[in-house]
């Protein structure tokens, strides 16, 4: 491990110095990885691989600015989901309020489903969700960041985010509940 940790980071340093072969390394080592991030908010593949493209142009940019407090791939993951918002935003050619009026609501942990309902399932259903709703339910279930990381990355209130996840949330069971009443119909 620490043998793959000191490759790691000379690399990064041969980044620094802007060494090509080393930025290509670096690529191959997590755009499978990042093209999957993307997806999971795009999905398009068209768009996925411009954006993933735009992303670690960001990165190996911005490279100076990465001290190693985490590890690179979560660095990276912060561009890449940054970049996502950005370019649904930009599609959508309409400014998004992703503040909200902040209520008090009491913290809900149930999130049981159905067991017959699948995670394709569950994807698709995200994505039929308001985007204020519909980013914070990505980055708490399928990127796993807690309250306090999502509102960084949002640049929101932390009631804010709760909030929304619990409203989101609240849209999600809804509409795998009434889908599944539909299709036994």
């Amino acid at each position: 491990m620490e043998k793959v940790l000191k490759f790691q980071t000379a690399l990064i340093e041969q980044c620094k110095a802007n060494d090509r072969r080393a930025q290509m390394k670096l690529y191959e080592k997590y755009c499978d990885g990042m093209y999957c991030v993307v997806m999971r908010y795009l999905q398009n593949s068209d768009d996925a691989e411009d954006v993933l493209q735009e992303s670690f142009i960001k990165a190996f940019l911005k490279i100076d600015q990465f001290k190693g407090e985490v590890t690179f791939g979560a660095w990276l993951k912060k561009i890449v989901i940054h970049k996502c918002i950005d370019f649904l935003k930009a599609k959508r050619n309409a400014h998004i309020s992703i503040e909200e009026n902040e209520l008090l609501l009491v913290e809900d942990d149930d999130w049981d489903v159905e067991v017959s309902i699948t995670i394709e399932e569950v994807r698709k259903a995200i994505h039929t969700i308001s985007e204020k709703y519909r980013y914070v339910l990505l980055l708490y279930l399928m990127e796993g960041y807690d309250h306090s990381e999502i509102s960084q990355i949002l640049n929101i209130q932390e009631t804010t985010c709760r909030t929304q996840l619990m409203r989101g949330k609240a849209y999600l069971k809804e509409h795998l509940i009434k889908n599944k009443y539909e299709s036994r119909s």
